[in-house]
């Protein structure tokens, strides 16, 4: 887990503005998508940028529980898991720590967690992926993800994402912004969220 931590008066600046909103934590921005999509990545980036804390929920959870996000899986199965999850998320978004915040993929689509982070901030970011895109990302990092590890070749894999975020997008609309990944590069997706902040 990256962790940096100084003040950027832009990046204060822009909160100050939200503030008049009825959010719960606007010192926070998230980034939300389908594995894949860069947010681990991005996220570090952004927070490096705007000089303040980065932190990668999946990180979070496997520090608290002294274990891989696979092993957790396997261990407490997926809804274990997924209360887990939701139980960290919501201490995450209590923590008014100003910082860059990165979901794991299906963070957004249980226990109502999506409702808790559109009340918390009006910063919430979708960093949006062609399953073509997003196969290519992933397929050669398939056996340290539990929900993939099973496919044969990128074709399974591009036709199981695309059904998966057809699954998942009810939830990831759902936030302020979305931005295609596809064919940009981590500065480049790093301005184009930090001209919407």
């Amino acid at each position: 887990m990256i962790i940096q931590r100084l003040n950027s008066p832009k990046f204060v600046n822009c909160f100050s503005i939200s503030m008049l909103k009825e959010f719960t934590n606007t010192n926070i921005v998230i980034l939300l998508g389908y594995m894949g999509c860069g947010k681990s990545t991005v996220g570090a980036a952004l927070a490096q940028k705007f000089n303040l804390l980065f932190e990668d929920l999946d990180d979070r959870i496997a520090t608290a529980y002294d274990g891989s996000i696979p092993d957790l899986f396997l261990e407490k199965g997926e809804k274990g898991f997924r209360q887990i999850e939701h139980d960290l998320l919501l201490e995450t978004l209590a923590d008014r720590s100003p910082r860059v915040i990165s979901l794991g993929g299906g963070t957004p689509c249980y226990h109502n967690n999506m409702e808790h982070i559109l009340q918390a901030t009006p910063h919430v970011f979708y960093l949006e992926g062609s399953p073509a895109e997003l196969a290519t990302r992933l397929f050669p990092f398939k056996s340290g993800r539990p929900l993939i590890s099973h496919v044969k070749d990128q074709d399974e894999l591009r036709l199981f994402v695309a059904k998966h975020l057809f699954e998942r997008k009810t939830f990831y609309m759902q936030a302020n912004h979305s931005i295609s990944v596809d064919g940009k590069s981590v500065d480049e997706l790093v301005l184009s969220i930090a001209e919407l902040l």
